[in-house]
């Protein structure tokens, strides 16, 4: 099963509460009640996030973080890489000299194609896009020649 670490998906949560006020400077123990998340988790993530840039740290009495650029041009790759580092689908997809088999693989330039995509769906949708609802599933439509039929 391909899945994100429950890091990730907090850090994309944490990173959403950020979003909603882009304004605001939040304290790590405000993201955290805001986000229903545990202040540790909440500083755990917050480190690499900050690290890739993404969020920006403020120190003293009235400090925080903020996001580091506008939620519009933060993409969910740029999350996942954040905490997980670079995607790979297969240790092969990213690097190469990383399977024995390598030489004589036929299937390693399709994950690398599935890799591709994979990252481009992530790197397609913005935290700006997170925030918004879920759009209603689409309706099935019955052609009209059908119904009358």
């Amino acid at each position: 099963m391909l899945r994100v670490t429950k890091l990730t998906d907090y850090a994309t949560v944490v990173l959403t509460v950020l979003a909603a006020r882009p304004d605001a400077v939040l304290s790590a123990s405000e993201l955290a009640e805001q986000a229903g998340l545990e202040a540790p988790t909440v500083a755990k993530v917050l480190k690499p996030l900050a690290a890739a840039g993404l969020v920006e740290g403020f120190r003293g009495a009235n400090g925080g973080y903020r996001l580091a650029r506008p939620a519009a041009a933060i993409s969910l790759v740029e999350i996942v890489e954040a905490m997980e580092g670079p995607l790979a689908m297969t240790e092969c997809s990213i690097h190469a000299g990383q399977c024995g088999i390598e030489h004589s693989c036929g299937v390693r330039a399709n994950w690398r194609r599935i890799n591709d995509v994979v990252a481009e769906a992530l790197g397609s949708v913005t935290l700006a896009q997170m925030l918004q609802p879920p759009r209603p599933p689409a309706r099935a439509r019955i052609d009209a020649r059908l119904a009358q039929a």
